[in-house]
């Protein structure tokens, strides 16, 4: 019977966290060990905590690795030590509370990665007050007939559109098959203006865009060939994978922040937890200044009350 394999000390900042099963193959297609994934997430850290910085964070943990079952965590897994911090939300559906990782330093992601956690997923508010989003999450979604062409073309009408309106885009692969960009807005409302405000953004990209865009509610009624921008990315407990956010893909494939004169040329599939580090050596950040650049949603909200004017329906919030 083989020798389970033993734990390494890593140093983060003024703390020493014990790594158990390093060599653990995560990624079989190229072999990546859960300690590959502990050394990319060190070598990114600044990006990440900046994008997990004081926000619940739901984890998507694979205990054996992507060969095993991935299991999406709410709540903090036992066992953190007393510095690993928390914030406490409530989940009317269910009448519960739950405890969520919230980011304040980085040997915080790097104990999630020991508790075998691959992708982090924030909520886009902050602890201090979780009811009032202070990040605007623009979704490029595109269908299971969608070529990234499309993703690209959409992009540049989504930077358009963020131009008019006086808003600083921060664009990132989604590390899957889209696009995300995110813009940093005033913590003044709740979810449903927000994600009211999303969807006229999204209606008024479809205008611009229609043979590429939609927004139809419903799947099953979507060309299949067709963008969806996803404004439901600003439902209350609906989270996407962080900037600089692994994802359990078998490439070891990481979400990650690209320049607007980068859309066209930049392939998804290039940036992993072999390439980004590099990458982020040399760049640093994309997204280190997004807190500069404030948006308010104000002409948002008028476009959807003009919208309402002329008929157009919000539909009802998708269930968790």
């Amino acid at each position: 019977m083989p020798s389970k394999s033993p734990s390494v000390e890593i140093e983060v900042d003024d703390r020493v966290l014990r790594v158990s099963n390093p060599d653990r193959v995560y990624f079989p297609e190229s072999g990546a060990t859960k300690l590959d994934l502990v050394e990319y997430y060190l070598a990114v850290g600044p990006g990440i905590v900046n994008a997990l910085f004081e926000r619940p964070c739901m984890l998507h943990r694979f205990p054996k690795g992507l060969a095993g079952d991935k299991v999406h965590q709410k709540r903090l897994p036992a066992g953190a030590p007393p510095w690993v911090e928390t914030v406490q939300l409530y989940f009317p559906r269910w009448g519960r509370t739950a405890d969520e990782l919230c980011v304040t330093e980085l040997g915080s992601v790097i104990w999630a990665v020991q508790m075998s956690t691959v992708e982090f997923h924030p909520w886009n508010s902050r602890r201090e007050d979780t009811e009032k989003p202070d990040e605007w999450r623009i979704d490029l979604d595109p269908g299971p007939l969608c070529d990234y062409a499309t993703v690209r073309r959409v992009a540049h009408v989504a930077h358009e559109v963020l131009d008019d309106l006086g808003a600083v885009g921060y664009p990132k692969t989604s590390g899957s098959k889209g696009m995300h960009v995110y813009v940093r807005i005033k913590p003044d409302h709740g979810f449903q203006d927000v994600r009211r405000a999303a969807l006229a953004f999204a209606r008024e990209v479809e205008r611009r865009a229609p043979e590429d865009v939609t927004t139809t509610w419903w799947k099953k009624d979507r060309d299949p060939h067709q963008l969806f921008v996803d404004y439901n990315q600003n439902t209350r407990d609906h989270t996407i994978a962080a900037a600089y956010s692994v994802r359990g893909l078998p490439d070891a494939r990481v979400s990650t922040p690209i320049r607007w004169d980068e859309v066209d040329d930049a392939d998804p599939r290039d940036f992993t937890i072999f390439t980004v580090p590099d990458r982020f050596a040399a760049l640093g950040d994309l997204h280190a200044d997004i807190d500069d650049h404030v948006f308010d949603i104000a002409p948002l909200l008028e476009w959807a009350e003009r919208d309402a004017a002329a008929g157009a329906e919000t539909p009802a919030e998708p269930e968790d």
